[in-house]
């Protein structure tokens, strides 16, 4: 019997795009399996909105056409105690607005507060199933540099970086751009809680250096400039499950239109197909060593991070040397790494599958502890207590 599945996507970030293509992707594939789903797109301005043609990828052409045609919701509790997404909108005398039941949410955010764990704690507070990760390994996951000084905690290879704040930049500028110097002869500047390669440039001169930062800053307060690893290969891997079981994928190579891979190059090659449309080798073309090197890593970082339902790991590997490097988490990859797990022989649709089952068992344990505490502070006898603080330094 299908579930009422609720897809979320868009949100507050610049990669609200790509956030809408991973989530139609998911919509119609869940549909297929005869799953009834629920649209919950949340606006560049942070409106959520649901309606049946929040389902069709050319709807969104015309942001202010389709957010004028969307009801707009909320979640509520409802009369039997369960989690439900109303419409909020005004209704008419013989009409009532629309209440969708939730049997799970499927999150399809990238970047910001989709993936960050904001929209994970909307979820927790509602007590609905969800997918993917929880607070900490989103929160986590989202921070490069808490992340990296974790990876490291493990003993997983990271770059060398300077961290730099706003405020330190505006402070002590030429103190930064000697130490971001000293990484090497060139420096990978990006923002430090941002994904899909946005505000991420590599520069070496002085000039390149200030303007790469004076750039990411408009994306982000806090930014990274780590050490260029050059001559630079890219290779990621994807890990499915959770803390109890997890496994990862084949590797890849994305190949882009330089040594390191743009927001154009993973999302700009083929509308409506993601990051599905980016170019890459599949397997990626190294040894079987460094493959399971990159593996073994991908999975005790995302089993560490007590990390749940698909993520991608992205490393750096030196050509020459290749040595390699732990560079991001990514907590929802773009198109859910599909194309990564299809060569590990899971088709789409039993990788949503998955990423339902995982998420209601991991609802299931969540529930089954105790959430409160059979004691009323507030009874006469605490409260009479309380009264007797009063005055008490």
């Amino acid at each position: 019997m299908g579930k009422h599945i609720l897809v979320a996507f868009g949100g507050v970030s610049p990669e609200h795009e790509v956030s809408v293509i991973t989530g139609m992707q998911a919509a119609h594939t869940l549909k297929d399996s005869g799953n009834t789903i629920i649209p919950l797109y949340i606006s560049k301005s942070g409106k959520m909105l649901t309606g049946e043609h929040l389902l069709e990828l050319e709807e969104f052409k015309n942001l202010k056409e389709l957010e004028a045609k969307s009801k707009p919701c909320c979640f509520q509790i409802d009369t039997f105690g369960k989690t439900v997404l109303s419409e909020t909108g005004k209704s008419g005398l013989f009409s009532k607005n629309k209440a969708y039941q939730v049997d799970v949410v499927l999150a399809a955010f990238h970047g910001s507060d989709g993936e960050n764990g904001g929209f994970q704690g909307l979820c927790e507070s509602f007590n609905l199933p969800y997918s993917g990760s929880g607070l900490l390994a989103s929160s986590v996951g989202m921070d490069k540099r808490a992340c990296k000084i974790h990876a490291a905690s493990l003993g997983i290879p990271v770059v060398e970086d300077v961290f730099i704040t706003e405020q330190q930049w505006i402070d002590n500028r030429d103190e930064l751009l000697k130490k971001i110097q000293e990484l090497g002869p060139s420096v990978v500047i990006k923002p430090m809680r941002l994904g899909s390669s946005i505000g991420v440039k590599k520069a070496s001169t002085e000039d390149e250096i200030s303007l790469a930062i004076e750039t990411a800053f408009r994306y982000d307060s806090h930014l990274l400039a780590e050490k260029a690893v050059s001559p630079l290969m890219e290779i990621n891997c994807s890990v499915l499950g959770d803390f109890e079981k997890a496994e990862a994928s084949v590797c890849e190579q994305p190949l882009g239109a330089d040594e390191s891979l743009t927001f154009e190059d993973k999302y700009m090659g083929d509308e409506g197909k993601g990051m599905a449309s980016a170019t890459r080798l599949i397997p990626a073309p190294v040894s079987d060593e460094l493959t399971k090197s990159i593996q073994d890593a991908s999975v005790k970082l995302f089993k560490s991070l007590d990390a749940s339902g698909v993520a991608r790991l992205d490393f750096l590997v030196n050509k020459d040397t290749l040595e390699f490097y732990f560079n991001e988490i990514n907590t929802i990859p773009g198109s859910f790494s599909f194309y990564l797990w299809d060569k590990t022989d899971v088709p789409f649709s039993a990788l949503m599958n998955r990423l339902v089952e995982l998420a209601l068992k991991k609802h299931r344990q969540k529930n089954g502890r105790i959430r409160s505490y059979e004691t009323n502070l507030l009874s006469n006898k605490a409260v009479k207590g309380i009264k007797g603080l009063k005055g008490k330094g």
